[in-house]
């Protein structure tokens, strides 16, 4: 006798799709018969200096004591927290990446009866927790591709448990100063959970940008969540965490799996947070970056939406799986977004300047074929 395991599971997970990620390099080399040392992967808004020479050594004097389980409570990492954003171990909750700490706090504040309210275009992730969890997700309408503060404010409604911020914006960079969050914020009531996402926030340069944790002391229903993953340089380790008030910690870490962050991703993170050689020279190398692919789009006639995060995307127009898929062929790997609405648009993950540079020219090449100019 068959059994459809599908319909046994809940409601919310049945309608569900696998999240997608960026390609690997390895599963592309033996797709297309390439040599992995051939390919660049421009997908998955990783640091593409590597990882911190700090963190590598953590993780070095680390590995004898693998037969033992991780510090549940994560006491040196919060303390590192803790000395460099000034805020108290209580009020942080790590994860196995901040991915795992915006499930927490879904689980947590949100259920069936519940609405969460995010924005169009904003991370995969914020409604594929609130349907797994049997909520109502409540996409709001973007505004030049990025939040529509206003509007989601108006969206809040008595059923409202939760409402995600992503800022900057993934995937599409875009980011709201101290003044826009400041007046978002105050006029939320106070039942309602606010996740101010900053995964992207140290790639922030210039003034009038807002720092989350300066604002948790006037709005106690806040909460800021961030990663290792981006300028750290340690995604393959899967570090993150989330500061709110303790109130609010303390019911995350009731729901928050005890071993949640494993060894090596403790004291790498630890490690790292001293490191700020590496935190600078991974924002110079972004920032430059940045100017390279902006002014070959420009040079290309393509358009792009502004990013303040370590990606960008492109539109290139109505044959963008064409294009993707020339530049897979190519060894190039980048991110379609059409899941998030953005067919049109590919997210490129800035890299060093020589695979910037391999990027630019494979699209071209891409873009020529396409349009029939190509041999």
């Amino acid at each position: 006798m068959s059994i459809d395991y599908q319909s046994l599971a809940v409601k919310g997970v049945q309608a569900l799709s696998p999240y997608q990620p960026g390609k690997p390099i390895d599963e592309l080399a033996r797709e297309l018969g390439l040599k992995p040392e051939n390919i660049i992967k421009l997908a998955s808004n990783e640091n593409p200096l590597g990882p911190s020479p700090k963190a590598l050594a953590a993780v070095k004097g680390a590995l004898d004591e693998l037969c033992r389980y991780p510090d549940g409570n994560g006491f040196d990492l919060k303390q590192a927290l803790s000395a460099r954003y000034g805020v108290m171990p209580a009020q942080i909750t790590l994860g196995n990446g901040s991915n795992d700490v915006l499930e927490v706090i879904t689980r947590c504040f949100a259920d069936a009866s519940s609405e969460v309210v995010f924005s169009q275009y904003a991370f995969a992730v914020y409604p594929l927790v609130t349907q797994a969890i049997g909520a109502k997700g409540v996409s709001v309408p973007a505004r030049d591709y990025g939040h529509d503060l206003d509007a989601m404010v108006e969206a809040i409604t008595d059923r409202t448990a939760l409402v995600f911020v992503a800022n900057p914006n993934n995937p599409t960079g875009t980011v709201h100063g101290a003044e826009a969050i400041e007046s978002f914020l105050a006029r939320i009531p106070s039942r309602v959970v606010v996740v101010l996402d900053e995964a992207y926030c140290e790639y922030l340069q210039g003034e009038g940008y807002v720092d989350g944790l300066l604002l948790l002391k006037r709005y106690p229903n806040l909460i800021v969540t961030r990663t290792f993953s981006k300028a750290w340089g340690l995604a393959s380790l899967r570090a993150g965490y989330s500061v709110s008030s303790p109130e609010i910690a303390n019911v995350l870490n009731r729901v928050r799996q005890p071993f949640n962050v494993d060894s090596l991703a403790l004291v790498a993170a630890t490690a790292v947070l001293s490191d700020e050689d590496y935190l600078r020279r991974s924002c110079e190398v972004n920032a430059a970056g940045m100017k390279q692919l902006e002014s070959a789009f420009n040079e290309m006639g393509l358009q792009y939406i502004p990013s303040a995060g370590n990606f960008i995307a492109v539109d290139v127009g109505d044959q963008a799986a064409d294009i993707n898929q020339s530049l897979l062929e190519q060894g190039v790997i980048v991110r379609p977004i059409g899941g998030y609405g953005l067919p049109r648009h590919l997210r490129v993950s800035v890299g060093l300047p020589e695979e910037n540079a391999r990027f630019i020219e494979a699209l071209a090449h891409a873009l020529n074929a396409s349009s029939g100019r190509g041999e």
